[in-house]
């Protein structure tokens, strides 16, 4: 019987199956597809944007440079000039010259990139690489149609065979096997459009604009270099999975969104996708736990899908882990909704504002002109890329120290040591950077969950020590000179020392 069998061999699936790997844990993943080989994975239709946090995600993991090495494109590293590119909002650009990246919640300079472009393949090959060093079974060609659990254990079924463990995680998909099977509930909003995306040859592309083009129809996205198109068609979604996508019905949307009667000559692949936006109701019933589009989907727009996922697994890993392993403290597990359940929330929200805003009836072409005024204003740049980066996210620990809740900053101690390479292992982290390092002892209490580490940095951000979770958020943060009793209780909060666990056995 495994610790944990897990749904899908997605980003999510395989970065958590690689957290709970990290921490010992016996994990069986399990895909249905029959590989892991597909061209809408690949560049370009597999292109996604990895927000800040998910890069700090993959470097501190130390699968950044594998990534990187698959080829990529970074936006906002340290070095001259500023930003390539911002992103955009509602298929509005954000203009790079807008932005004011030192004014994002303790940014600190950094040689790592802020945004990585790569592809869905690309981020599995290298997770599935991981996961396997780590010891996780992955399963290709199974497809999920039973669940059934008790107090002590949950058995996931294919119909032929069974694979017993002491938890499940649905990391499969929006429309997950695992979610419907398990009984979770799903609830939301209904799509006002019909998302298309293909890679095809137009007859004549100098007459259809590159990049993202609103228009009073709708929205067309051209990249001639190749080849790929995508149009929004606000049909309220009449059109998706209805139909074949013919070239013809193809081209019919593309003269209609852009005013242009532009040929299609060559459909190469063509797929359709909503706006629809709905979460779970709740991220965990009894022993099962959904996690990344199992339990939220939304619209591409603003690429919070994956994300959002990404933020799921890192999460969900290491308190799965500490509770499989005994010394997560009562309730550790349930944090996972009370934290991500919130954001997902407003990811959706953030893609539900994106929608009304390019709604092609003159109610949503004047809140697109308001937008567009505020989008030219450093502040309203800025809070647009605070939420890309994901640093704006803050997750609500109970303190009002304004570091607490949020990924940690990039800090690099004197010695050039950085955070991200202190983490690699899935510890926790206390980095300790007052003179008289009171902190040394009770952190040496709990070196099996935390690496403890004393040293000036180049910039603490005022904090005399600060204690970061496994997942990379700061769990406390103490002043010049820090207050011992209120780290050890921060400490106890997220799990029990060897002593503890030893007592209560």
């Amino acid at each position: 019987m495994h610790d944990v069998v897990i749904a899908g061999a997605g980003p999510v699936g395989l970065l958590l199956a690689c957290e709970l790997g990290l921490r010992g844990c016996s994990v069986l993943v399990l895909e249905r597809e029959p590989d892991s080989g597909s061209p809408w994975r690949a560049a370009p239709l597999g292109m996604r944007g990895l927000s800040t946090v998910s890069v700090d995600v993959f470097h501190r993991r130390g699968v950044l440079d594998p990534l990187l090495d698959r080829g990529h494109a970074d936006f906002g590293a340290e070095g001259p000039g500023r930003p390539r590119g911002a992103g955009h909002f509602a298929g509005i650009v954000l203009d790079p010259a807008h932005a004011d990246l030192d004014a994002l919640p303790f940014r600190l300079p950094s040689t790592t990139p802020e945004i990585v472009m790569t592809s869905l393949a690309a981020v599995e090959e290298v997770l599935s690489e991981r996961a396997v060093k780590l010891g996780v079974e992955i399963r290709y060609g199974v497809t999920v149609s039973g669940i059934t659990q008790d107090e002590e254990t949950v058995v996931v079924s294919d119909g032929r065979h069974e694979y017993p463990a002491r938890w499940a995680v649905g990391c499969d998909g929006g429309r997950s096997a695992v979610r419907r099977l398990a009984g979770f509930g799903f609830t939301g909003t209904e799509p006002d459009f019909t998302g298309y995306v293909m890679l095809a040859a137009v007859a004549e592309p100098e007459q259809l604009k590159p990049g993202f083009n609103l228009t009073p129809t709708g929205m067309y996205l051209q990249m001639p270099a190749t080849g790929h198109i995508g149009m929004m068609d606000f049909d309220g979604g009449a059109f998706d999975r209805s139909q074949e996508l013919t070239r013809e019905h193809l081209q019919t949307v593309l003269r209609h969104v852009s005013g242009i009667g532009v040929t299609l000559t060559d459909v190469r692949l063509a797929s359709s996708f909503t706006d629809r936006a709905k979460q779970a109701t709740t991220y965990r019933r009894g022993r099962v736990l959904l996690a990344g589009d199992a339990a939220h989907i939304m619209s591409p727009l603003g690429g919070q899908g994956l994300n959002t996922g990404i933020g799921d697994a890192v999460n969900l890993g290491w308190k799965l882990a500490a509770t499989v392993r005994g010394s997560a403290p009562e309730g550790l597990l349930d944090t996972y909704d009370r934290e991500r359940r919130p954001v997902g929330a407003l990811a959706l929200d953030w893609t539900r504002a994106q929608v009304a805003i390019m709604r092609p009836d003159p109610h949503g072409q004047a809140i697109q002109a308001v937008v567009r005024e505020l989008l030219a204003t450093g502040a309203g740049t800025n809070h647009v890329i605070g939420r890309i980066t994901g640093l704006s996210t803050r997750y609500d620990l109970g303190s009002e120290q304004p570091l607490v809740g949020r990924n940690a900053p990039r800090w690099r101690l004197e010695d050039g040591t950085h955070l991200g390479e202190l983490m690699q292992d899935g510890r926790g982290v206390v980095l300790d950077f007052s003179a008289d390092r009171r902190l040394a002892g009770p952190a040496a209490a709990w070196e099996h969950e935390l690496r403890y580490v004393a040293g000036a940095a180049v910039d603490d951000l005022g904090a005399g020590a600060v204690l970061i979770r496994p997942d990379g958020v700061v769990a406390w943060a103490g002043e010049r000179t820090p207050d011992l009793e209120s780290f050890e209780q921060a400490v106890r909060q997220w799990f029990r020392s060897e002593r503890e666990n030893s007592s209560t056995a």
